[in-house]
């Protein structure tokens, strides 16, 4: 049987956050007639939701955009690009991609398409979205027509951002198993080296009923792993005091959701800031075992003067105390962060502090980044004084020292039985791969791939720096 269906790529860059995203950009795009193709040179829309964030992401959106303009010569093809994109660098794309939007404006892509003077799927699917982003399904998709000028202005649109209907959108969920639920978005920190407030603007707290529904239905349909997504989890309601519950109190409705249905699974959250983390967040995570023992807490530095040039607005005591607390709450918990090295004027010696405070807090994870400068971002306007070559160096520094307590932990769990959830193939030959409640990488010899979204259990035989392996446990 041919498949005549028009079909579309997204490429995804950056945080989870961009991925949750995506799965809803991919409903609107499926129902106006779109079918998913993992082959970006088969698609006849093509887009991007690109992370201004870090430059290797905005080096990628350059990458793929000079090739997909290449095939215009020879082939339909309308190019979009979406998600955290800078003032700076939106100038930049307007002139590479056919249209750019905030996804929040996603359900006005028919009308966009429209507009650029194609003939598509769009054309059956124009006035079907209903009130509150209900999506209706559509006739059969039309066959493209060519595209006259390549080199048309594109289509920006500079409509008001909505955000409370993006996240009326249900989501073409990835996994059978696996899922992110968006619970809060934008951030009101300014942490001085960040350029998310000025790509995704101010704290918005989803509705905590809409959180429940969706979270309500994922259980019900057997999903296993849960995250909650933030740029600031846990100031979820801050912007609503009064109408709206606290992080605290929407977890403990999750845990009584979870202790009620019966079912089995875990519910994370990332990312949280020390600045609004207490202690009753991690007393309600004790409480309930659907709650995931696992906290990734961003550190960013372990020196005071360094998280005062951040606008951190917490001290390296502050952050201390809340580990501490963690430890005492939640004995059994991984502990993740992130850390830049080489920060506008950092030392050696505030960079020694940094590695001194990893090797006390022990943290089973860090993902490091040597800084790089955003425009948009106040630090963008300092001098990026630190040479690339000692970022290089510090960053292989804190990468030694967490493989030191990350492997000292792993292979405190050889002979110990542990669950895991599975999650598919491993790359070594003949293994499955899965994450244990603690998120850490765990394989087993077997091939037997229905075993993908199950909880299982294994005896750990060997432990490396980021990964267990060990045995089926045959129950």
């Amino acid at each position: 049987m041919i498949d005549n269906a028009i079909k579309y790529h997204i490429v995804t860059l950056g945080c989870q956050m961009n991925k949750s995203d995506s799965e809803r950009v991919s409903t609107v795009i499926e129902k106006m007639g779109y079918r998913w193709t993992d082959h970006e040179e088969e698609a006849a829309l093509l887009g991007v939701l690109s992370c201004s964030v870090r430059q290797k992401s905005i080096d990628k959106v350059y990458s793929l955009i000079r090739k997909w303009n290449s095939w215009k010569n020879n082939r339909n093809l309308i190019t979009f690009v979406s998600g955290c994109v800078l003032p700076a660098d939106k100038e930049k794309f307007l002139k590479l991609f056919d249209l750019i939007f905030p996804v929040s404006d996603i359900q006005q892509l028919p009308q966009m398409i429209e507009q650029y003077g194609v003939v598509t799927p769009v054309s059956h699917f124009i006035g079907q979205l209903l009130p509150g982003g209900n999506l209706l399904h559509h006739k059969s998709p039309m066959t493209l027509t060519p595209i006259l000028n390549h080199t048309a202005r594109p289509l920006l649109q500079e409509t008001v951002t909505d955000i409370y209907e993006f996240w009326k959108i249900r989501p073409l969920y990835n996994s059978s198993y696996e899922a992110f639920i968006p619970i809060q978005n934008g951030c009101d920190k300014f942490c001085t080296f960040c350029a998310v407030p000025y790509t995704r603007g101010r704290e918005v707290s989803r509705p905590s009923d809409e959180i429940m529904d969706e979270l309500t239905n994922l259980i019900n349909k057997g999903y296993k792993s849960i995250t909650l997504l933030g740029q600031n989890v846990n100031s979820y309601g801050l912007d609503k005091k009064g109408q709206e519950i606290t992080f605290p109190q929407l977890l403990r409705r999750i845990g009584e959701l979870g202790k009620q249905s019966g079912k089995d699974f875990w519910v994370y959250f990332t990312s949280p800031h020390p600045r609004d983390m207490t202690d009753e967040v991690l007393e309600v995570i004790a409480a309930y075992p659907c709650l995931a023992r696992q906290i990734h807490l961003p550190l960013q530095s372990g020196d005071d003067k360094v998280l005062a040039k951040m606008n951190r607005k917490h001290t390296v005591d502050d952050y201390v105390r809340i580990i501490r607390t963690i430890r005492r709450i939640l004995p059994d918990a991984t502990l993740f962060t992130d850390i830049i090295v080489g920060f506008t004027g950092e030392t050696d010696e505030q960079f020694e502090n940094t590695r001194k405070l990893m090797a006390d807090l022990k943290f089973n994870m860090a993902y490091i980044a040597a800084y790089s400068p955003r425009p948009g971002a106040v630090s963008s306007r300092w001098k990026d004084d630190v040479p690339h070559a000692l970022k290089k160096q510090r960053l292989h520094i804190l990468t030694e020292e967490l493989t030191r307590h990350s492997l000292n932990y792993n292979q405190g769990l050889v002979g110990k039985d542990v669950r895991i959830l599975v999650t598919g193939a491993d790359r070594k030959q003949g293994y499955l791969s899965g994450y244990t409640e603690g998120r850490i990488v765990s394989r087993f010899k077997s091939d037997d791939l229905s075993m993908a979204g199950s909880f299982i259990f294994i005896r750990v035989s060997s432990a490396s720096p980021y990964a267990i392996e060990g045995t089926l446990i045959k129950v």
